[in-house]
């Protein structure tokens, strides 16, 4: 492959409008009511940089460049239009994973034939510059490889969610991340091959260390965190390859990443730099266990919870990861229709870290059709929970667990979560007494007295508590 090195002025201009386009899907998705809007621009913006790209380099022929666009957007639209909701954090993470191969692929190629990506003096040598952005570009890009596949297996269910805490592992990771700068540094004064393979491979192994001791209550974070990983990624190599669409492209969504996730820390009481630096939280994962069954509690049906909630005046409805798996957003909605068709008054309470990733509940009240301006942040609403008739809480857990402001010995400590046990009446939709949510902790708020228990599948839950509701 050959860069251009003097770019035309067109070139240039089209790199700007490209990224102009980025920044307005950026706009765009900071709110679902012109999220649609956003990925349009997003779009556009990258038909542009792609189409300049391909008519100012040379990289391959006509027929196997339109094969290779037809293979992957065949792959991204099967998978699109396949994938549940339910998955989309794990399908999140696997495309984490790309960006971050993709780069550690890049710098290995230039590194190997630096002549062909304009990198190399007279005498063979990479520029200087050149390595410094090789070698940032490898390591993010190896870090963002492994961290996402391990993040990835921890979201599926192929590894478990608790956190996998190895002895000595703050002296692991300060040590291989110091060798890892020590080596760029080197890498200055010496091309030797060794130098190169050896940073990608500790960064490949400093990316799993960082992930595997962060519990699954935090992984929204970690995935917020990743993304702001393949953008700084993808960057790097965009100066390697003098790419300014690259450069521009990554840089937002590194930055952007970089700041939801500095957002999502202090919504959860959490160290930026903890997040940073892997592990935060974990010394008091050892305070998990299994549901305290024995303890007294009462349990309702869809008739009681119907009544209830019809006798309302305000009701809150505060979904998590278990609407998500039973996908009764839809009827959830269908629900909170009925209500208000009662004169109830029907918010819905959404969590910065509810689900598995950044705005996952947001994107599935969306899909419901669920009205924006009754959808509340908690800072918003939590306020309004001594005034509630109901909490209605479907498929959530930790995000209502008094653990968190009680318990120092919570994995969950310091996050703030809603006040759900100032409500007159709290409902509880879980399938079993027996779950303990992604963080692997109890719930003080199943054993309360005003608490009710709707113990069946959400969905199915929801749909006899509507039925209930029409009669």
């Amino acid at each position: 492959m050959h860069a251009t090195l003097a770019q035309p002025s067109w070139v240039m201009l089209a790199y700007l409008i490209a990224g102009i386009f980025f920044i307005l899907a950026l706009r765009g998705l900071s709110s679902p009511a012109t999220s649609r809007r956003g990925n349009r621009f997003g779009m556009a913006g990258m038909a542009i940089a792609v189409s300049t790209t391909l008519a100012t380099h040379e990289i391959a022929s006509l027929p196997e460049i339109l094969g290779a666009i037809a293979l992957g957007g065949g792959i991204g639209w099967i998978t699109a239009r396949r994938i549940a909701m339910t998955d989309m954090p794990q399908l999140v993470a696997a495309f984490h994973s790309l960006v971050g191969l993709a780069a550690v692929l890049v710098a290995s190629a230039a590194f190997l034939q630096p002549e062909n990506f304009g990198i190399a003096g007279a005498d063979g040598l990479i520029h200087s510059v050149s390595r410094i952005e090789m070698g940032l570009g490898v390591a993010i890009g190896a870090i963002t490889f492994s961290g996402s596949v391990i993040a990835f297996l921890k979201l599926n269910g192929n590894m478990s969610g608790a956190p996998i805490l190895l002895p000595a592992r703050h002296v692991i990771n300060l040590g291989t991340l110091a060798a890892i700068l020590g080596l760029i540094g080197y890498f200055l004064t010496d091309q030797s091959p060794w130098i190169f393979w050896t940073v990608t491979a500790l960064s490949f192994a400093i990316g799993f260390l960082l992930i595997i001791p962060i519990g699954g209550a935090d992984m929204p974070v970690v995935v917020s965190m990743l993304n702001s990983y393949s953008g700084w990624a993808a960057a790097a190599m965009g100066f390697t390859l003098q790419n300014s669409a690259m450069i521009i492209t990554g840089a937002l969504v590194g930055s952007s990443g970089a700041i939801l996730s500095y957002i999502m820390c202090k919504a959860m009481n959490r160290s930026f730099i903890s997040v940073i630096a892997g592990g935060f939280g974990a010394e008091a994962a050892s305070s998990g266990g299994a549901a305290k069954e024995q303890r007294p509690w009462k349990r309702g049906s869809a008739e009681d919870a119907a009544f209830l909630l019809k006798e309302a005046e305000q009701v809150i409805i505060i979904p998590g990861y278990g609407m998500a798996v039973a996908q009764a957003q839809h009827i959830l909605r269908e629900m909170g229709d009925l209500l208000k068709k009662e004169g109830v008054r029907v918010k819905y309470a959404i969590h910065p870290v509810a689900g598995r990733m950044p705005g996952h509940m947001n994107v599935l009240l969306a899909e419901a059709n669920v009205p924006y301006d009754e959808v509340f942040e908690l800072e918003d609403i939590n306020s309004e929970f001594a005034q509630t008739d109901v909490a209605f809480i479907i498929g959530a857990n930790d995000v209502v667990n008094p653990a968190a402001k009680t318990d120092k010995s919570s994995p969950i400590y310091g996050m703030p979560v809603f006040d759900v046990d100032k409500a007159k009446t709290i409902m509880f939709i879980k399938r079993s007494m027996g779950g303990v949510g992604y963080a692997g902790v109890d719930n003080d708020v199943f054993y309360m007295d005003q608490t009710m228990m709707l113990l069946a599948d959400a969905k199915k839950m929801v749909e006899d508590i509507v039925k209930a509701l029409q009669h």
